[in-house]
């Protein structure tokens, strides 16, 4: 068996979607975000979530404030083999995404703070007798980010923010010999072809810096930084032994993976007493991300590489634009609208697209010291068609078109508690 057989596992470890973000980007950061398709990010200032997008907003608390979300995301994506004629429905499982961040005021010109949630997450599942099980299968990666902050107000205007990224990440990924195996292996289309799992830690690094026009007109800017994800030992299991020469083994495998850096430009401004209005553009550096290799002493067939794959990226661009109205002392109401650019080539292990935010949420003011945040989302993904080459081509398998098709929900709750 040829090492590209084994491409698969380097596109499902960091490709396969949650398909309501581009590539494997997770923006899940909060109730109140959600609701206005997080525009604002950074700049609206209304919770302490808004560390997630620049940690230089810790300067609009005169406070200490904890923030705690939890989102719930229902994505709904099934997938059809145009070649051989079966289907794959909800092959991204309903995933739960918390948040937690406090920040801390020291006096009017510095304030600390530590936020607690994820930028990066997928998750897929294929039936395990698909028939291009050699292309999907089972994918995970979890990750789980410690990001301590700390902001500095220079003047009445201008404040700026840094801090450090302390990334925990699992990845688990299995693949199916699936055609091939009755046609050509003598096994069923389920039978294992490649599984590895492994866990890593990573490291990283934002800036941010915010310009108070007035009280009611603001802007943020923000960067975070790439974090090199370095799966070493990772197990991994040759399923037909072609690599390793020994059918079922499992032995240590390392893989890198770099999770791409990210911009935040972003604007608020409040109309009057009951309106305002915010917009963001947000640019992720897929590029860089040109291919994956992984390797392994006991893949001795092809010289320790046990497989390698070059990925078809582009940088991916996110705008988005949302209003808040205040009809009462007690209740905020808010929508949004964003426009989210495929940021790469669709393939069974992320059918990326151009996907369409429509959301709305709303805050309750419950004392003057706890509010509750909703958030609601429908993301309209275009539907489409690709295809793709298998890897066990030498035992006779086509290349194959398929069509993806399908929206995602997202609902999102979150209180707030200020000391």
């Amino acid at each position: 068996m040829k090492k590209t057989q084994y491409s698969l596992l380097a596109i499902s470890i960091a490709l396969a979607s949650q398909v309501h973000a581009a590539g494997f980007q997770v923006v899940e950061h909060s109730a109140s975000g959600l609701g206005r398709a997080f525009s604002g990010a950074g700049a609206v200032g209304d919770n302490a979530s808004e560390m997630s997008a620049n940690a230089a907003s810790m300067m609009l608390f005169d406070k200490k404030q904890f923030s705690g979300a939890i989102s719930f995301i229902e994505p709904e994506i099934d997938v059809k083999n145009n070649t051989f004629g079966d289907s794959a429905d909800d092959i991204a499982p309903s995933q739960v995404v918390p948040a937690f961040y406090y920040v801390n005021p020291i006096n009017d010109k510095w304030a600390w703070g530590i936020g607690m949630f994820t930028d990066y997450g997928v998750a897929t599942e294929y039936p395990s007798n698909f028939l291009a099980g050699d292309m999907s299968g089972h994918t995970s990666l979890t990750t789980f980010k410690i990001n301590p902050n700390i902001a500095y107000r220079i003047n009445e205007q201008f404040s700026i923010g840094a801090g450090l990224n302390f990334v925990y990440a699992e990845a688990e990924l299995e693949r199916n010999l699936g055609i091939a195996g009755p046609t050509a292996l003598n096994q069923p289309s389920s039978g294992t072809l490649i599984k590895m799992e492994g866990d890593t830690f990573g490291y990283g690094w934002n800036i941010g810096a915010l310009y108070e026009l007035n009280k009611d007109n603001r802007f943020s800017a923000s960067y975070k930084s790439a974090v090199k994800l370095k799966f070493e030992d990772g197990d991994f299991t040759d399923g037909t032994g072609a690599l390793t020469g020994k059918p079922g083994s499992t032995s240590d495998a390392d893989l890198e993976v770099e999770l791409p850096d990210i911009v935040i430009l972003s604007g608020f401004h409040q109309l009057n007493n009951q309106w305002a209005v915010h917009y963001s553009w947000q640019w992720t550096n897929w590029s860089k991300f040109t291919d994956l290799t992984a390797t392994g002493n006991a893949c001795v067939a092809t010289a320790g590489t046990c497989f390698t794959k070059q990925e078809h990226y582009e940088d991916n661009q996110r705008w988005s634009v949302g209003t808040t109205y205040q009809p009462t002392d007690n209740l905020i109401l808010r929508a949004g609208f964003a426009y989210d650019e495929q940021a790469g080539e669709a393939t069974l292990s992320i059918p990326d697209t151009d996907r369409y935010w429509y959301t709305a949420g709303l805050t309750y003011l419950w004392t003057d010291n706890l509010t509750m945040d909703a958030g609601l989302a429908y993301i309209d993904g275009k539907s489409g068609n690709f295809s793709e080459s298998s890897p066990l081509a030498q035992y006779g398998v086509p290349d194959q078109e398929f069509s993806s098709s399908g929206p995602a929900y997202i609902g999102s709750v979150q209180l707030n508690y200020t000391f």
